[in-house]
């Protein structure tokens, strides 16, 4: 016993306030429960959700960590992408074919993408994160290095507890808060969790129909367009200028096929008019590709180009193309 709270102390050491005026780890919880109080959260949830609670180490260091080296778009589509996600998620698409046309057809998203989301997301549901969601976000808010964000993140949190949505020991995820089969942080779980069967609870961790749901309800509320192309890979002309390259720079789909670039195998079906963007994922000379408004819709569930190109070449894979 002694031996863990001299762990502890060192790990509140080495975690010391950069800031002069912020809390010890006891007055953070009070204020916690404080403001828990404020907006209505019952006393019990916060009682169970707080009482006992203790900064967790592994969490500061995953925060802190810098990447050691430079994954190449190469390297990370063969490992995020391989072969055996891509039949793995053409067996559960089939399975699950009757329940994601329903809420595909409900929300106005092609049922391909829900399954990408989840397969790269957490593997299908078998992994959704072991680390405690509370405890996570709590050790984010009281660090000072991103604490309004994460505060506002532990609120919610509670609020969903308090709300019955999961129970407190089932409230797991990844170190930084990230939860259930689609990894939403809280404040997405508020703005668009579904309770898809109507049984009270907006259920990500285990009812496939909230997880299919919540996602096709996220996209959809990112501006998704059922049955528009994301778009394609293209080739380039001789000395083309890559500065025009990103998701800041559109153009209309004629006006990059007038200075010469051209889809590899059948254009997508579109108009010449539809806004487009230029992606070089792996930098100059690497692969490129034009995209549409539903490639940039995927990047508000995670900005990276690596992300977005790897949910929809799955995607693309579980359709069939």
């Amino acid at each position: 016993m002694l031996l863990r709270w001299l762990s502890l102390a060192a790990f509140l050491l080495a975690v010391a306030p950069a800031q002069a005026d912020q809390p010890t780890w006891g007055a953070f919880l009070e204020g916690v429960y404080e403001q828990g109080r404020s907006e209505g959260i019952s006393e019990a949830t916060l009682l169970e959700a707080l009482n006992g609670l203790q900064p967790i180490q592994r969490v500061i260091e995953l925060d802190r960590r810098q990447p050691e080296g430079t994954v190449t778009f190469e390297e990370y589509m063969a490992s995020r992408v391989p072969d055996e996600l891509v039949a793995e998620a053409r067996r559960r698409y089939a399975e699950d074919l009757p329940l994601l046309t329903v809420i595909g057809e409900r929300y106005g998203v092609d049922p391909q993408y829900i399954v990408a989301l989840w397969g790269l997301e957490t593997r299908f549901g078998t992994y959704t994160g072991g680390f405690d969601v509370v405890a996570s976000l709590a050790t984010l808010a009281w660090d000072p290095r991103r604490s309004d964000y994460f505060r506002g993140e532990l609120m919610r949190a509670l609020h969903i507890l308090d709300q019955g949505h999961i129970a407190r020991p089932d409230m797991k995820g990844s170190w930084a808060g990230a939860m259930g089969q689609s990894q939403f942080m809280p404040s997405s779980f508020v703005s668009y969790a579904v309770d898809w069967d109507l049984d009270g609870h907006k259920d990500i961790w285990t009812t496939r129909g909230d997880v299919f749901a919540s996602a096709a309800n996220y996209l959809s509320s990112a501006g998704w367009r059922e049955g528009m192309p994301w778009g394609g890979r293209v080739t380039l002309p001789a000395g083309f200028d890559s500065g025009l390259a990103g998701n800041k720079s559109t153009l209309p789909l004629a006006e990059w096929q007038a200075i010469g670039i051209a889809f590899v195998g059948t254009p997508p079906a579109v108009a010449a008019g539809e806004p487009a963007s230029l992606i070089l994922p792996g930098g100059p000379g690497g692969p490129a590709y034009l995209v549409f408004d539903n490639y940039r819709t995927i990047l508000k569930w995670n900005r990276s180009d690596y992300f977005g190109m790897s949910v929809v070449t799955l995607a693309d894979a579980v359709a069939g193309r």
